[in-house]
């Protein structure tokens, strides 16, 4: 048989299914697809491939446990929690962990899984906003990933909540503490969650229901919806030797991008086993049943939760009480924290993109995505984000860190509170200033290459070191760069007058911005060398001694 020449049953299927579905013309189109190459377009696959294991374990672990409150009395093979009343899901998670075959490095890798879905979906979305890949025309893919991450932090709230042990117990009743202050429609929640007043009888088999079936079934739609989005769209590109909006420099989707993907899914496949079997997490056996009336010392929730913990630990202890003794209480100390900074963080991330637009005017499409350097305001504004978030997700750990330190609790609680307005600053402040370094750093390079390791003899006798062109590709990393768009007219219009849509307190005030937040900060062409001030620092002498070695 020829190399050419397609095998029977394979030609026949295709045929069968070409004929009757006309695929051929979709699967020969969509199979060349061009993929860009870049490591970092990896990052949401992490996510993806931890949902599909999430799916996968999920599904087994749901053969066994039982979604009941219902007291029993546990008989088990554990022997410490012998003749313990406790919850049917507690003693059926107990079943799972130590009588089920499998079953304790399912309930392992379900959790390090989850984790790493959460995980995966940040670090990509840190990617795709210092790069400023959510811009036109990606702004509803990444409107559909900021509900992702807040639906999987709902996914995880419910399941962390299932084993109805004491530990997740405690995060559950921080759960109906922070929806009864609701105003309004507090009661109302809590007693549709609960079933009547706390803990009722009804909780864990309403998340139960929450957690295989409703939010995991619209992750799916979403899910799908971003990936045919992406698929649809071009695919954004690092700045490079040859790219631009216009097309997309990489390898086809088949053979070269479906190998890497393969081999990427069983790699986080393999590292989710692993972490199951040999790394412990959640051991609810040490922790014993829920009840209300016990609690313990240290008890932390999964990482993606403990920005909400540290808020609740440095608020003080407001409140308002509404018209007098006899009207209704406003608990500021469980509103605000609840509220507010996932309410920053995730209206941010969702207002950030229209922002930017209105402030720069920029209404393109962009598919070559930026060096986070280079726009740096967007990367001072996205590390102050993560600063703010960072001190909340440690202070959460406040009193681990007053017994590890040996530190008085409350001076960390007090300290962190100083922290979480503080710090953001100085990182904007820092940040700012290490991205104008970074382009200053470009520019020398551009303007006189880089050190060769060739030391030169000038004539007057002086040592210097002979720089080099950069290397073709990375010159043309650098040379990508792009000033970021201003609004004509702002700042002073060319003939003093600024245009109709500036006018006005709210156009002066986008004006203002727009001159701040946009415009080219250090240009390319600005380099200031090593300080020599040699012309030939740029090339290396032809001939002789002053000729470098070439490995």
């Amino acid at each position: 048989m020829s190399t050419g020449t397609v095998p029977k049953p394979i030609a026949g299927t295709s045929s069968f299914l070409d004929d009757r579905l006309g695929a051929g013309n979709f699967m020969r189109r969509n199979l060349r697809k061009v993929f860009p190459d870049h490591w970092s377009f990896l990052l949401g696959e992490i996510a993806l491939y931890s949902f599909i294991v999430l799916l996968l374990t999920g599904t087994f672990l749901t053969f066994f446990f039982k979604p009941s409150m219902e007291h029993v009395i546990y008989e088990g093979s554990y022997a410490p929690l012998q003749g313990i009343g406790m919850s049917a899901a507690y003693a059926s998670t107990l079943e799972i962990s130590f009588d089920v075959r499998g079953g304790l490095l399912m309930r392992q890798m379900h959790h390090w899984a989850a984790l790493l879905f959460v995980a995966g979906m940040m670090v990509h979305m840190l990617r795709v906003f210092f790069t400023g890949a959510y811009r036109k025309p990606r702004e509803l893919n990444w409107l559909i990933g900021v509900g992702l991450l807040t639906l999987a932090l709902l996914e995880g709230l419910t399941g962390y909540s299932l084993p109805d042990d004491l530990l997740s117990g405690a995060g559950l009743r921080i759960t109906e503490g922070v929806a009864i202050s609701l105003p309004l429609v507090g009661t109302w929640i809590t007693f549709f969650l609960f079933g009547g007043e706390y803990p009722g009888e009804d909780v864990i088999s309403r998340f139960y229901s929450l957690h295989i079936l409703l939010i995991p079934g619209i992750l799916l739609g979403l899910i799908s919806a971003h990936m045919i989005l992406m698929w649809v769209q071009k695919h954004t590109q690092m700045p490079g030797k040859g790219r631009t909006n216009k097309n997309v420099v990489g390898a086809p989707f088949y053979p070269a991008f479906m190998a890497k993907a393969g081999a990427y899914f069983m790699f986080t496949f393999g590292v989710i086993a692993l972490l199951g079997t040999f790394a412990q997490i959640n051991p609810i056996w040490l922790f014993g049943p829920y009840t209300p009336a016990d609690i313990s010392a240290g008890s932390q929730p999964d990482f993606y939760m403990g920005f909400l913990e540290g808020a609740l630990r440095l608020m003080p202890s407001w409140e308002v009480n509404l018209f007098g003794q006899g009207g209704g209480t406003l608990p500021l100390s469980v509103l605000i924290p609840a509220l507010v900074p996932m309410g920053i963080i995730m209206t941010g991330l969702a207002v950030y993109p229209f922002a930017e637009r209105w402030i720069t005017g920029d209404n393109r499409e962009h598919h070559v995505v930026d060096r986070p350097r280079n726009n740096p305001h967007r990367t001072a504004i996205g590390i102050s984000a993560m600063t703010f978030y960072g001190v909340l997700w440690l202070l959460g750990a406040n009193d681990e860190l007053s017994w590890v330190l040996h530190v008085s609790l409350n001076w960390t609680t007090y300290v962190g509170r100083v922290l979480v307005f503080v710090a953001p600053v100085i990182a904007y402040v820092v940040t700012y200033r290490i991205c104008l370094g970074l382009q200053r750093k470009d520019a020398a390079i551009i303007g006189h290459g880089v050190e060769s390791g060739v030391i030169k003899r000038l004539p007057h006798g002086e040592y210097i070191e002979v720089h080099v062109p950069p290397a073709q590709d990375i010159e043309a990393h650098m040379r990508g760069k792009e000033a970021v768009p201003t609004l004509p007219g702002a700042g002073n219009g060319s003939d003093g007058v600024p245009p109709k849509a500036l006018r006005g307190p709210i156009g002066r005030l986008r004006a203002k911005m727009s001159a701040a937040y946009g415009g080219e900060k250090i240009p390319l062409d600005d380099g200031h060398g090593d300080g020599h001030g040699h012309d030939d620092h740029a090339a290396v002498g032809a001939g002789g001694d002053d000729k470098p070695a070439v490995h």
